[in-house]
């Protein structure tokens, strides 16, 4: 007896939505390495080397801190390590504003990152680095001592130089979204539809590298979350976050502890929750993330992002399989 007509309709079009739901495979370059990306999320674990950061109050800005934490990261299963000299928060004065001093000079930033990227290179010979830089002088400088990937917040908007500079230095990439400077962030309008800008705006941000010479292999795309968002725009990015893989690139979430998860909990519980005491909605944001396709998910806390993922892996695996 056959499959009645309107039941194999309906099968079919459940394989297209779990097809939908399958993610996308890439091989990224890297300066001296490919990562394949797909069959398991990749985690990248957050170094701060800065006396200001949100999350870890300058716990580690000394390098030998940085260092210790760094390798902890790294027995605690990070893939990537993301090492960063410059805070980027709201208010930052950056380097290259008109008027006051810059927060941080690119060759403070140096002295911070540079002897933590020599030192883990050291330790541990063939691990994998990014710089979280929007300075071309410190990621060329960054990728001589070691990094493999150079992780821009703005995607190349803020140094000019940037774009040639990651082409030049043929690294990985990782362009992320932001809109406007610190500096503006809090009086910056409400966008009025936050998912197609960010999406607008990445493909014309890829634009611009292929114009300076980056190859397609080499770039990773990241929404930026908490970047010139307020807090009613972040959610609509995670629950459409499937849609950025229109543009047809491997996909960075880095929710992590960010201010947005803050306030949705503090809404339900009636208590303000500081950066460190975010695991369990930072956990939640993230493997909505990876069921939606992120490919690699960039977080402070490594041990238990590691298990988390390793979970929502096996179900994406599931509905691979399933169809």
């Amino acid at each position: 007896m056959g499959i009645r007509p309107e039941i194999e309709l309906a099968c079919c079009r459940l394989k297209e939505i779990t097809i939908s739901h399958m993610r996308p495979s890439y091989s990224w370059r890297l300066r001296s390495r490919t990562l394949e990306l797909g069959s398991r999320t990749l985690v990248m674990g957050v170094v701060n080397v800065t006396p200001d950061s949100f999350s870890d109050g300058g716990r580690f800005v000394r390098p030998e801190a940085a260092t210790e934490h760094a390798l902890r990261l790294l027995d605690e299963g990070a893939d990537i390590l993301d090492i960063g000299g410059e805070s980027t928060r709201p208010g930052t004065v950056l380097f290259g504003d008109a008027g006051p001093k810059p927060s941080v000079s690119p060759q403070e930033e140096m002295d911070r990152v540079l002897p933590v990227l020599e030192a883990v290179c050291k330790e541990r010979p063939g691990v994998v680095l990014s710089v979280d830089t929007y300075k071309s002088v410190v990621a060329r400088a960054s990728v001589g001592s070691g990094a493999e990937v150079v992780n821009d917040v703005s995607a190349f908007q803020w140094d000019a130089a940037m774009a040639a500079t990651c082409a030049e230095l043929a690294c990985g990439v990782v362009m992320m979204h932001t809109r406007g400077r610190p500096t503006e962030w809090r009086n910056l309008q409400k966008a009025l539809d936050i998912v197609s800008e960010v999406e607008h705006d990445l493909a014309n941000r890829v634009q611009v590298a292929f114009e300076a010479g980056v190859q397609r292999q080499r770039i990773v795309l990241d929404p930026g979350f908490g970047f010139g968002k307020n807090f009613e725009d972040n959610y609509p990015l995670l629950a459409n976050f499937r849609q950025f893989r229109r543009l047809g690139f491997p996909l960075l979430a880095g929710a992590s502890r960010k201010s947005f998860i803050g306030r949705a909990i503090a809404q339900r519980t009636g208590h303000e929750v500081p950066a460190g005491e975010r695991l369990n909605g930072s956990l939640a944001a993230m493997v909505a993330c990876i069921l939606e396709g992120a490919n690699i998910v960039r977080v402070h806390d490594v041990k238990e992002s590691v298990e988390a993922a390793a979970v929502a892996d096996a179900i994406l695996a599931n509905e691979s399989a399933s169809g």
